[in-house]
């Protein structure tokens, strides 16, 4: 497993260099102790995982709680969780890395909260991407809080015959996806 930060890139292949054909990005949060009814009263943030695909600058299509899967099968939301409690990962996003259509050169994962809420009261938050054995390949932790109400965590990119992954942890003011679709864009780039 490789702790990525900002910046850096991992290829998506197995200990043999060839690319996966399946990979899972899960993602994980807690709601912070200082938070709810005994702390600030800030209500519980329920963070929705979302999965964004493009061709070039051009939007494709998109998987999250409310559209479990694209259109073409290659990228499935596992089901959405309201809570972050719990240990492990929240929220799944399977990817069949073949069955991507061939123009979508790109795929943003993102967490948001539906309910409006800032990001600033949640922590450990995480995305890891994971191989078809459950082997972890990558994790990219949060370390600060984020006052936006969504966080574009990273994207999977096509480079060659070979997708890669890189970190971006940026906050953006999206409740789901589907709110600025413009407003992903520079995350393709």
């Amino acid at each position: 497993m490789i702790e990525l930060t900002e910046g850096q890139e991992l290829s998506v292949t197995g200990e043999d260099g060839q690319s996966l054909a399946q990979v899972q990005m899960a993602v994980g949060w807690d709601h912070s102790p200082t938070a709810g009814f005994i702390g600030s009263g800030a209500a519980p943030i329920d963070l929705d995982a979302s999965a964004i695909q493009f061709a070039g600058e051009q939007f494709f299509d998109l998987a999250f709680f409310n559209h479990l899967a694209t259109r073409d099968g290659s990228v499935v939301h596992l089901g959405d969780n309201t809570t972050g409690k719990g240990e492990g990962d929240d929220e799944v996003i399977t990817v069949d890395l073949g069955r991507v259509y061939p123009k979508v050169d790109t795929i943003l994962f993102m967490v948001s909260s539906y309910q409006g809420h800032s990001l600033e009261f949640i922590r450990n938050a995480y995305c890891r991407l994971v191989d078809h054995d459950g082997t972890e390949l990558a994790r990219f932790t949060l370390t600060l809080g984020v006052r936006e109400t969504g966080l574009v965590m990273a994207k999977l990119f096509r480079d060659g015959p070979v997708w890669k992954l890189r970190p971006i942890g940026a906050g953006i003011a999206l409740k789901t996806p589907t709110d600025s679709i413009e407003a992903l864009v520079p995350f393709v780039r």
